[in-house]
C-alpha cells in the first residue's frame, strides 16, 4: 500500500508519465514577472502555522478567552460574600430636634452639632448556601474554560479542512495545466495531419472543445484556491492585503487506522465537550445543594466601633457587637419552587450527558470509517490513474504511427486521464480531511501536523 501511495505522489507531481511534459514552470514564472514592486510579499503558511495562528488570532477564540476572565470575576464575587465586610464613615451634622417626638414639650431645640465617625464590620460565620454557591461558581468557571477549548478545537478543525481545500484546489490547478499542455501538443499534431489530408475538421473541433473545457475547469480551480486562501485569512484574523502561500502538500501516508474502541476511549479522555458536560452536572449538583442549604440556619457576626460627640475634639467612644442566628421559617414557598427547578435542571444535565457521550462515540466511529474508506479510495484512484495514463500513451503512439487511426481514441484517452487525475486529487483530499476529522473526534488536534 505504501508503495502504491508513493507511486501516485509521483503522478500528482509530474502530471503524467515520462512521455508527457507538463508546463507548470511557465505558469509559476508568470506571477513573478507581473508582480508589482510595491505589492507585499506573500506570507508562507504551513498547516501547523495556520493552526497556531488560529489559536492566537481568531476573534471567536479570543472572545471565549475573555469569558473566562468574566467567570473568574464571578468567582471572586461569590467568595467575597463569605469574607468580612468592613466599611467606615465620618459625619459632621448641624441639626435641631422636635421634643414632641419623644413625648416632651412640643418645642424645637436650639441648633446643635454632632460629630460621628464609625467603623462597621460583618462576617458570615456559617452559611452552607454561600459555601455551595462559591463552589458552583468555581465549577462554572471550569465549564467556561472547557467551552473555550471546544471553540478553539472547532476553529482549528475548520482551519485545517479549509487548508486542505486550498491544497486540493492548487493541486487541481497544476493538474489542469498539465492536461492543457498535453492537449496543446496533440492539437498541433492534429492540425499537421489535417494539412496532410489525414485528419478532419471534426477531429480538430472535438479536441479544441476538450481544451476549452480544461481551461474553464482550470479557471474554476484557481478561484477555488483563492477562495480557500481568503477563508483562511478570515479565520486567522489576518489582514486581507497580505497574500498567503500554502507551503504544505497532501500527506500521502497516514497512520494505521485505529481500533474504534481505543479511539473512543481516547476521545472520552481528551474531548473538552465531555469534560464540560461532566462539569455542568457538577454545577447543577452544587446549585441544588446551595438552594436546599437555605433551609438551614446561618450565623452572622456584626459590630461597629466609633467616636461620637458635639465636635471632633470632644468625642467619646461607643461600640455595638452582635451575634445573629438567622432561621428561615417560611418564604411563601419560593424556596421550594427554586429547589424543584434546580432538581429538574440536574436531571436535564444528566440527559445531556448521555447525548454528548453518544455524539462523541458516533463521531469517532464515523471518523475511523472515513479514514479506512479514504485509504482504499487512494489505492483505487492510483490504479485508475496508471491505467488511464497507459491508455493515453498507447492511443498517442497509435495515432502517430497509423495514419488511418481515429483521433476519437485519443480524445477518449485524454478524457479518461483528466477524470482519473481529478479522482486521485479528490481521494487524497478525502484522506487528509479524514485525518483532520479523526484528530478532532479524538481530541488530538494539538498534535496534528
Amino acid at each position: 500500500m505504501r508503495r502504491a501511495i508513493g507511486e501516485i505522489s509521483c503522478w500528482l507531481v509530474l502530471g503524467l508519465c515520462g512521455l508527457l511534459t507538463p508546463a507548470v514552470s511557465a505558469a509559476a514564472d508568470a506571477p513573478a514577472t507581473g508582480a508589482k514592486s510595491a505589492a507585499p510579499a506573500p506570507l508562507p503558511l504551513s498547516l501547523r502555522g495556520a493552526l497556531d495562528a488560529a489559536v492566537d488570532n481568531n476573534p471567536d477564540v479570543l472572545l471565549y478567552r475573555e469569558r473566562i476572565e468574566a467567570a473568574r470575576g464571578q468567582v471572586l464575587t461569590q467568595l467575597g460574600a463569605m469574607l468580612p465586610n468592613i466599611a467606615g464613615n465620618v459625619r459632621q451634622s448641624r441639626q435641631t430636634q422636635f421634643l414632641g417626638t419623644y413625648g416632651l414639650s412640643p418645642v424645637r431645640t436650639d441648633p446643635f452639632s454632632i460629630f460621628d465617625t464609625r467603623l462597621t464590620a460583618s462576617q458570615n460565620l456559617l452559611s452552607v448556601s454561600l459555601i455551595q454557591r462559591w463552589r458552583a461558581s468555581r465549577e462554572t468557571m471550569h465549564v467556561t474554560e472547557f467551552e473555550s477549548d471546544i471553540r478553539k478545537f472547532d476553529t482549528m478543525a475548520s482551519v485545517a479542512l479549509l487548508y486542505m481545500e486550498g491544497v486540493k484546489a492548487l493541486t487541481m490547478v497544476k493538474m489542469r495545466e498539465a492536461t492543457q499542455q498535453v492537449m496543446t501538443e496533440l492539437l498541433a499534431m492534429v492540425r499537421q495531419r489535417q494539412r496532410g489530408g489525414v485528419a478532419t475538421g471534426l477531429d480538430l473541433a472535438r479536441l479544441e472543445g476538450q481544451l476549452a473545457d480544461e481551461r474553464q475547469a482550470g479557471a474554476s480551480a484557481r478561484y477555488d484556491a483563492e477562495r480557500a486562501k481568503l477563508g483562511l485569512i478570515n479565520l486567522l484574523g489576518f489582514t486581507f492585503e497580505i497574500p498567503v502561500t500554502l507551503t504544505d502538500d497532501f500527506q500521502l501516508e497516514v497512520q494505521d487506522t485505529p481500533q474504534p474502541q481505543a479511539a473512543v476511549e481516547a476521545a472520552l479522555t481528551n474531548r473538552p465537550e465531555v469534560m464540560a458536560q461532566y462539569t455542568r452536572m457538577r454545577v447543577s449538583e452544587l446549585t441544588y445543594s446551595s438552594i436546599t442549604g437555605e433551609r438551614l440556619p446561618s450565623l452572622v457576626a456584626q459590630g461597629d466601633y466609633g467616636l461620637i460627640g458635639n465636635r471632633w475634639n470632644s468625642t467619646v467612644d461607643t461600640y455595638n457587637m452582635a451575634l445573629v442566628l438567622q432561621i428561615p421559617i417560611f418564604d411563601g414557598a419560593q424556596r421550594e419552587g427554586r429547589i424543584a427547578e434546580a432538581r429538574s435542571q440536574l436531571r436535564q444535565e444528566s440527559f445531556r450527558m448521555r447525548s454528548v457521550l453518544n455524539q462523541v462515540k458516533m463521531e469517532v466511529h464515523d471518523a475511523v470509517a472515513a479514514l479506512g474508506s479514504a485509504k482504499e479510495q487512494v489505492a483505487i484512484a492510483q490504479a485508475g490513474l496508471q491505467s488511464a495514463t497507459r491508455e493515453l500513451e498507447l492511443a498517442r503512439e497509435r495515432y502517430a504511427v497509423i495514419t488511418t487511426a481515429s483521433q476519437f481514441e485519443m480524445t477518449n484517452a485524454l478524457t479518461a486521464v483528466s477524470r482519473a487525475r481529478e479522482n486521485a486529487v479528490a481521494a487524497l483530499f478525502q484522506l487528509n480531511a479524514a485525518r483532520v476529522n479523526l484528530a478532532r473526534a479524538t481530541g488530538t488536534l494539538n498534535a496534528l501536523n
